[in-house]
């Protein structure tokens, strides 16, 4: 049984309803009427299932091209048809414009190698393909475009010869007769534009497979678009550059201002000439007017003593004026003053003020009022911090309280003994000492020091005290005397615990260390 006999009963018994009984001695099958149709359908389906590469290309007279079909299974052999010729490839015959390209036969390729191609090759790339053990042949169609340069671009736009601001400017692009279509591209000059930019649209030309290509384009007019110009670029891939449509727009607006607020001129200098300058765009040219003082100056003239001149705008370039005033000679009453400057067209005004000043310009920055605010406001929020800082430190509160506690207690600290040291250095009465001077029937002290009023004298202090002899005898007779407030623990007995006291020590030290009195 050949391999198509086996194709076929593999998809008889693959479809149960295609049959009505079974013999299973002799293994044949009894086929439905009108069956064979329906299964030789299946076949032609399965066994079409061609795989070509590429499936559309576009390439230039003179330029290459492979075109490569494959089926899972060996082929007899492999033909090609381009345009109106059909070429039987053979695998290593690489002579003529087409010849095989592929991995052979047996693999199921049948691929073509076109060299140089022509304009009349333009149309479809067949190829076919014959299995070995029948013959059916199967094939796969492909479509080639050989370029054609499209014509050169029109350009349809309004016909007025300028727009104001703020006008819906409307225009299209016609690229005709190109093989494929050409693409359109907008630019402003170099800017490409992206914005306002319709979806092309192509149309076949009668007769022919030439399209034409066409785009609109919807922008509204803004003041910098003056004098740039507009520009409808083709693109296409027989040609070695774009072909572009342009036309300039001429746009009108009012005069507009380069700097807002009122305008400082720094370095002039008294007695000496000074020159007033403002720059501004406007299309059509403005007319400047000034205004010093009560005097109302419209350039280009002059004041009747020729001491104040308003000078002509001086075109600068793409709608740029340069507006000045020219003062002779400058005087203190030139730097006090404040001049106006009115600058109009057709289409609007805009008005400036202006003052002199004899100082420099200031180097830096300049900050703008949101800029200032911001800087006030961080100062105050540090300010306010500071001032908290310092208030809770002083106070004991917040994150520094128990502060004033530990310092008490590091100037003057109760050991387990009872004894207390305190600045200079030298120990206090002991426990028995203190108990027997608070009287009997108390415990010793569970804390000592809370305030200490007087400071204990330092060598270098008693040194500057010899002034005079009365005084040096009171020094001596107070030498080494402190008053301390101390506050008095609990008793130890849980009869009857005393009243709150408060005991104030005499504590008497002379320069001998051992020798101390100790007076209630």
């Amino acid at each position: 049984m050949n391999s198509f006999e086996d194709n076929l009963l593999e998809l008889i018994r693959s479809h149960p309803t295609l049959y009505r009984n079974k013999d299973k001695k002799h293994k044949s099958l009894i086929l439905k009427e009108n069956c064979w149709k329906e299964i030789a359908k299946s076949l032609n389906k399965k066994r079409q299932n061609v795989e070509i590469t590429p499936i559309k290309a576009v390439r230039r007279i003179g330029d290459e091209l492979i075109v490569l079909c494959k089926v899972p299974y060996q082929i007899d052999s492999c033909r090609m048809i381009v345009g109106t010729t059909s070429y039987r490839l053979i695998p290593g015959n690489q002579e003529g414009d087409v010849v095989y390209s592929g991995q052979g036969l047996t693999t199921g390729e049948c691929g073509a190698h076109i060299k140089n191609i022509r304009e009349d090759w333009n149309g479809n790339v067949t190829c076919v393909l014959p299995p070995q053990s029948s013959n059916i042949e199967v094939t796969g169609t492909m479509r080639l475009l050989v370029a054609r340069a499209p014509g050169d671009p029109h350009l349809i736009s309004p016909p007025q010869p300028q727009f104001k601001e703020e006008d819906i400017f409307s225009a299209q692009c016609v690229v005709p007769n190109g093989r494929p279509a050409a693409k359109i591209l907008w630019f402003l000059d170099d800017e490409q534009l992206l914005e306002g930019v319709h979806q092309p649209v192509v149309t076949d030309e009668p007769g022919s497979d030439l399209q034409t290509v066409s785009q609109n384009i919807t922008r509204t007019i803004r003041a910098d678009d003056n004098n740039r110009m507009l520009a409808c670029r083709a693109e296409h891939e027989a040609l070695d550059q774009p072909r572009e449509a342009k036309r300039q727009l001429i746009v009108h607006y009012p005069p507009k201002r380069l700097e807002s607020g009122p305008i400082t001129v720094f370095g002039l200098k008294l007695g000496a000439e000074g020159k007033l300058n403002v720059t501004v765009r406007s299309n059509p040219p403005p007319t400047a007017v000034w205004m010093v003082g009560d005097i109302r100056i419209t350039a280009p003239h002059s004041t009747d003593n020729g001491a104040i001149t308003a000078l002509e705008p001086l075109h600068l370039g793409n709608g740029h004026y340069n507006v000045s005033l020219h003062l002779a000679r400058i005087t203190k009453e030139d730097v006090e003053r404040t001049y106006y400057l009115q600058v109009f067209n057709d289409l609007g005004r805009e008005e400036f003020t202006l003052r002199m000043s004899t100082m420099d310009e200031p180097a830096g920055v300049e900050l703008d009022t949101g800029a200032i605010v911001g800087i006030v406001v961080a100062v105050l929020v540090l300010l306010i911090a500071v001032f908290l800082g310092v208030f809770a430190f002083a106070t004991d509160r917040w994150c520094f309280a128990g502060r004033g506690r530990e310092l008490a207690k590091n100037s003057g600290e109760s050991t387990p003994a009872g004894d207390v040291f305190i600045e200079s250095g030298l120990p206090l009465s002991s426990p028995t000492d203190t108990e027997s001077a608070a009287g009997a029937g108390r415990s010793r002290l569970a804390a000592l020091g809370a305030r200490v009023r007087a400071v204990i004298p330092r060598a270098k202090d008693r040194v500057q005290a010899t002034d005079a002899h009365d005084a040096e005898s009171q020094s001596e007779e107070k030498k080494g005397v402190i008053y301390a407030e101390l506050a008095l623990g609990d008793q130890t007995s849980a009869d009857k615990p005393p009243p709150p006291s408060t005991e104030y020590a005499e504590i008497v030290y002379t320069d001998q260390p051992g020798q101390k009195e100790v007076k209630e």
